[in-house]
């Protein structure tokens, strides 16, 4: 049997101290953790940073190395600040040392980098070694050399390579979120079907329990199954809770893909063994032909600035879209005529606060607001210019009639200057797997000692 504790879903979203005090005391063989997420977009990929504080993670960091020290287990974190590149991994790496200095440990790391050169992933696709995904957008040398961070997904084959060299922490660039799960169950010759399944019923912590923000559950492998079994007091697996998750980031309730395979639950069966804890059989691993693993990689996709106005007069917030259309034709004509710009340099969106910000057109919600916020997005090439255009924009939101009979209102902008700049933004470009010879290729490892 092996005992995988698994604290929460990310280091800075918090978990049940006393939990995991619980989950200790079962004497787990590993402590594992995911680090990332793609769930805020592609700018942390694309910059190479954390969307998480760094403060949050060192807190809670810092608890889970001296959980591991009172364990004498190792602790494995994927997908290290967020995005998994090399920088992120090093800013945790960074961190690592900093709390190994604080509480006076001494440690052995590995660390596994997921990274990738441009130039590697353009020989790759010269030599038919990419491989598109469903809906995978168009590729080419030009724009593989243009990303600004490219990423591998390490699967169960790296981590186990890291867990092998006996180090006391392991601190991984971007995984899959089951890798660091998975791993250990297999390289025990243990059921892969139950590994693989497991490992994605714990991926996010107590998120397969009735109080996911707990954090802290238990997976407990062995020859034909696995048990889930959260650790909090409050909290409960039930057949439910974890045949759910599944669904969790996954289109299909019944296949995974991982690399080197998929798994199909398709016949798994989900038993509850009291009421807290879930037994499930019947999971099967399929190996495929070819070592693959998927690519991540985000390319800059120009700057922009933003703008937010009120609207609470009865009359424009019943006509908002009819305003905001407006103002979209007559600031691009300006825009076009006193910059000398063709509508295909730079892009002026208005999105409805309050009406269709989130879902447009397929909005089914009509139900009157007594106020809408308009949120103008401009974007263009460089920050100067997309500020210069932002800046065309804001009379119009601040003061534009819907009709030109009518008296000119004002609105309400919330901050001063209206301008927000964001700055550089990022756009996902892949959706592809690399093949590789050895699952190695495409990572690298390293051993340290701190403290």
């Amino acid at each position: 049997m092996v005992r995988v504790l698994i604290p929460s879903g990310a280091p800075g979203l918090n978990y049940d101290k006393a939990a995991l005090e619980r989950g200790l005391a079962c004497k787990p063989d590993i402590i594992a953790i995911d680090g990332g997420s793609t769930d805020s977009g592609p700018a942390y990929l694309g910059r190479g940073v954390s969307k998480y504080s760094r403060a949050s993670t060192k807190v809670e960091w810092r608890g889970l190395m001296e959980a591991r020290a009172k364990a004498g287990v190792p602790l494995v974190i994927g997908t290290a600040g967020t995005c998994g590149t090399d920088s992120a991994v090093d800013w945790l790496l960074d961190i690592t040392r900093e709390i190994a200095v604080e509480i006076g440990q001494s440690v052995k790391i590995a660390v596994l980098r997921s990274s990738q050169s441009n130039d590697y992933i353009t020989q790759a696709y010269r030599n038919n070694h990419l491989h598109p995904l469903p809906n995978a957008p168009d590729i080419s040398e030009t724009r593989l050399q243009k990303c600004t961070n490219i990423v591998a997904l390490a699967g169960a084959e790296q981590i186990s390579t890291a867990l092998e060299t006996g180090a006391d922490i392991i601190i991984a660039g971007r995984t899959t979120d089951t890798a660091i799960i998975a791993a250990l169950p297999l390289m025990r010759g243990l059921n892969a079907g139950a590994a693989w399944h497991g490992a994605k019923i714990g991926e996010c912590g107590a998120l397969c329990a009735t109080n996911p923000q707990s954090g802290v559950v238990l997976i407990e492998f062995d020859d034909s199954g696995f048990t889930v079994t959260p650790m909090a007091e409050t909290s409960r697996a039930t057949p439910h809770t974890v045949s759910a998750h599944m669904l969790y980031e996954n289109s299909d309730p019944f296949i995974l893909y991982e690399p080197g395979g998929h798994l199909d639950v398709t016949h798994a069966e989900y038993t509850a063994l009291d009421n807290r804890r879930v037994r499930v059989t019947g999971s099967k691993w399929i190996p495929s032909d070819r070592y693959t693993v998927k690519l991540e990689g985000a390319v800059l996709a120009g700057y922009q600035s933003v703008l937010i106005a009120l609207l609470r007069d009865e009359r424009y917030v019943a006509n908002a879209k009819k305003w905001v259309d407006d103002i979209k034709v007559k600031c691009t004509a300006k825009v076009v005529d006193r910059l000398g710009l063709s509508v295909d340099d730079f892009g002026i969106e208005l999105r409805l606060i309050g009406e269709d910000a989130s879902f447009g057109e397929l909005e089914s919600c009509k139900d009157a607001p007594k106020e809408i916020g308009a949120m103008g997005i401009v974007t263009a090439e460089s920050q100067e210019l997309a500020t210069e255009i932002a800046q065309m924009l804001n009379p119009y939101l601040l003061h534009h009639p819907l009709t030109s009979e009518e008296e000119q209102p004002t609105f309400a902008f919330p901050f001063s200057p209206a301008e927000l700049n964001r700055g550089a933004i990022y756009a996902f470009c892949l959706n592809h797997v690399l093949e590789l010879s050895d699952p190695m290729d495409a990572f690298s490892l390293e051993v340290m000692n701190f403290g």
